[in-house]
C-alpha cells in the first residue's frame, strides 16, 4: 500500500489528523462513541474513524447492547501489540460486556485475536459494515453462534458500497470513503491484505453523500481511502480523483472546504492539478504519502516515485498555488537504510520545506518482504525519527511565524480550537461553535500553534 502511515498515515486515510502520532509509529486509539451501551475504539487511520460511524449506526439498529467493538489496526507489530493491550485493559473494566474485534488486525490475523480469552467474536473488514452481522450478535441470538470468527476472504470483494454516515461524533468536519483496497505491495506494507484490491466508490453516491453532510451543517469534508489516487480505474470510463472532485465540487456548490487524504505524488493528475490552482474551496493542504528522501530506499520499498519526482511535484504545486502547504509521511531506519540514505532523506525535508511529518521508527511488519531485510538497529532508527521531527517542527515554526498578520478562515473544532484552510491549528481568543468558520487575524505563534482574533 503505498501510504504507510493516514495513521499511521500509516494508512492512506489517511490528513493523517486531528490525533498525534507516537514515537512507535501507531495513533492512539479514537472512541466513536457510545450507542445504548455499544462503544467503538477505532486506531489507524481515517478510514477506520469514519467505518466505526457505520459499525456504531449499524450495531445499534441490529439491538445490540453492551459491547465493545474494537476496529483494530495492522499496519506494525506495534500497532497489533496496542490492540491486544486495551482489549485486555477493557475485559477487566468491563468483565460482562460482549467484546467483538475487527478491522485489519481482525482480517489479516483472525486466529491470533480468536485466541484471546477476552474476545467473544471476531468480525473482518467486509463484514463489520453489514447491519446482519450484528444482529447474529444480540441477546437473543449470542449463544446460537458457535463461530468465534466471521471473516470473508477480503481478496474476493469487487465492490466498495456507499455507506451513509449522516453525522460524526465530536468532530467539526465529515470524512467521506470514496476508495478502499489497494493493488500495490509496498514491501513493508501487509495492509493491502487488510482492505483487498482497489475499488472505487461511484461518484453519484458521493455526491450525494456530501451534499447530505452539508444538509447537516457540515462546512469541511475530508475525502478519504486507503490509495485515493487510484480512484476510478475501476469505474466505467476510468474518473479520475481530480474528474471526481471537480463533479463533486460542481455540483455541491455549497461546500465550503474540501480536503483530500495523502497520496502518491506522482498519481496526481491534471484536473487535480487545475483544481489547486484555480479552486479556492480545494484546501491547500497536500499530504504526500513519501516514506523515504533516498532513491535506494524508495526502491527496496517498491513506492512508485524518486527523490526528484518529490522536488519537481512541490515546485509544480509551488507554481499552480503559492500558499500551498505540504506533510509527508517518513519511515525512519528502513532495512539496509545507511547513514547517507537517511541524509537524503532528512535533506528532502528541509529542501521542499515540508511542515507536516508523520514520522515513525521502522517497525517490521511479519509477512513482509522488508521484515527479512537487514534490520537497522532500534535505537538508530529511534534517533533518525527524531531528527525528522526536528526539522519538521522547525519547518513549520517558520511558516506559521510568516503567517502573523494574515486574513484567515477558520474552522472551529472545539471551543477556541480550529484550523485554517492550511490545516495549521489555532486557538482563537474566544469561544466558538463547533463545525463554524470564521475570519480572524494571526496576531502570533508559539508552541506550534497560531493565535488569532476573530473579527
Amino acid at each position: 500500500m503505498s501510504n504507510l502511515a493516514s495513521v499511521i498515515p500509516v494508512l492512506r486515510g489517511d490528513l493523517k489528523q486531528q490525533t498525534q502520532v507516537s514515537e512507535l509509529g501507531t495513533r492512539p486509539p479514537h472512541e466513536a462513541g457510545v450507542t445504548e451501551a455499544i462503544k467503538i475504539i477505532n486506531f489507524g487511520c481515517r478510514l477506520n474513524i469514519y467505518e466505526g460511524e457505520i459499525i456504531k449506526q449499524n450495531a445499534a439498529d441490529a439491538g445490540l447492547t453492551n459491547a465493545l467493538i474494537f476496529n483494530s489496526c495492522a499496519v506494525t507489530a506495534e500497532a497489533e501489540r496496542q490492540v491486544r493491550q486495551s482489549i485486555r485493559k477493557a475485559r477487566k473494566e468491563n468483565p460482562e460486556a460482549k467484546i467483538i474485534v475487527t478491522g485489519c488486525g481482525a482480517q489479516i490475523n483472525p486466529q491470533q485475536y480468536a485466541d484471546m480469552p477476552e474476545v467473544d467474536k471476531v468480525i473482518g473488514n467486509e463484514e463489520k459494515l453489514k447491519s446482519q452481522s450484528y444482529s447474529l450478535l444480540t441477546t437473543d441470538n449470542w449463544q446460537l453462534t458457535t463461530e468465534k470468527i466471521l471473516v470473508n476472504d477480503i481478496m474476493s470483494v469487487k465492490e466498495t458500497a456507499s455507506h451513509l454516515v449522516a453525522s460524526f461524533d465530536g468532530k467539526a468536519r465529515a470524512f467521506v470513503q470514496v476508495q478502499n483496497g489497494c493493488d500495490h505491495r509496498c514491501t513493508f506494507c501487509i495492509i493491502p491484505f487488510g482492505r483487498g484490491n482497489s475499488r472505487s466508490v461511484p461518484m453519484g453516491e458521493i455526491v450525494a453523500q456530501v451534499r447530505g453532510l452539508v444538509e447537516t451543517g457540515y462546512n469541511e469534508v475530508v475525502l478519504t481511502g486507503v490509495d485515493i489516487s487510484d480512484y476510478g480505474k475501476d469505474l466505467p470510463g476510468a474518473p479520475t480523483l481530480g474528474s471526481m472532485c471537480r463533479r463533486l465540487l460542481n455540483l455541491v456548490p455549497d461546500l465550503k472546504r474540501l480536503r483530500i487524504s495523502s497520496i502518491d505524488a506522482v498519481e496526481v493528475d491534471d484536473d487535480l492539478l487545475d483544481l489547486f490552482a484555480n479552486e479556492p474551496r480545494l484546501m491547500p493542504h497536500i499530504h504526500i504519502s513519501l516514506q523515504a528522501g533516498d532513491d535506494m530506499v524508495l526502491k527496496r520499498m517498491k513506492r512508485r516515485h524518486n527523490r526528484q519526482d518529490i522536488v519537481d511535484f512541490c515546485a509544480k504545486l509551488r507554481e499552480l498555488r503559492p500558499d500551498v502547504v505540504f506533510g509527508a509521511d517518513i519511515i525512519a531506519g528502513f532495512p539496509t537504510e545507511t547513514d547517507e540514505m537517511f541524509e537524503n532523506t532528512l535533506n528532502l525535508v528541509k529542501e521542499t520545506g515540508l511542515i507536516y511529518l508523520h514520522v515513525f521508527p521502522y517497525s517490521a511488519r511479519a509477512g513482509t518482504p522488508a521484515a527479512k531485510m537487514p534490520q537497522v538497529v532500534k535505537a538508530i532508527r529511534k534517533e533518525r525519527a527524531a531528527r525528522l521531527r526536528e526539522a519538521g517542527e522547525v519547518n513549520l515554526q517558520k511558516y506559521l511565524e510568516s503567517q502573523i498578520g494574515v486574513t484567515s478562515e477558520i474552522l472551529v473544532e472545539k471551543g477556541r480550537i480550529g484550523k485554517t484552510p492550511h490545516f495549521a491549528p489555532v486557538e482563537l481568543d474566544r469561544e466558538c461553535e463547533a463545525g463554524s468558520t470564521v475570519n480572524c487575524v494571526i496576531t502570533g505563534s508559539y508552541a506550534c500553534k497560531l493565535h488569532a482574533e476573530i473579527l
